[in-house]
């Protein structure tokens, strides 16, 4: 059984910094793609960023490029993301999702086999 479990969310006001957490087990991490997606209120999930297994390619939506890096650490089982210069409409739960596959493009809804429970990020004006 796969788990993914998120951590790092929280209270920030604007132009501040976070960096989630989402620790993986159940199967072996290093062979798939991972990424994050968010949920605002009374909005779709959206996709936020992407990395590949090896983490040799990344992929982000394009409200948060320049501005977050998608990390993975293979031997911790950890995918991170770290947020800088955050704002009000960041403000969203951040779910983690492991890919059925091993690539960062098309890093679509549909594309994804778990999910962590999310991780509240709530960025104060």
């Amino acid at each position: 059984q796969v788990q993914l479990v998120e951590s790092g969310g929280g209270l920030v006001q604007t132009g501040g910094s976070l960096r989630l957490s989402c620790a993986a087990s159940g199967r072996t991490f290093s062979s798939y793609a991972m990424g994050w997606f968010r949920q605002a209120p009374g909005k779709e999930r959206e996709f936020v960023a992407a990395i590949s297994w090896s983490g040799g390619s990344t992929a982000y939506v394009d409200s948060v490029r320049g501005r977050c890096t998608i990390s993975r650490d293979n031997a911790k089982n950890t995918v991170y993301l770290q947020m800088n210069s955050l704002k009000p409409e960041d403000t969203a739960v951040y779910y983690c999702a492991q890919s059925r596959g091993t690539t960062a493009v098309s890093f679509s809804r549909d594309v994804i086999d778990y999910w962590g429970k999310g991780t509240l990020v709530t960025v104060s004006s």
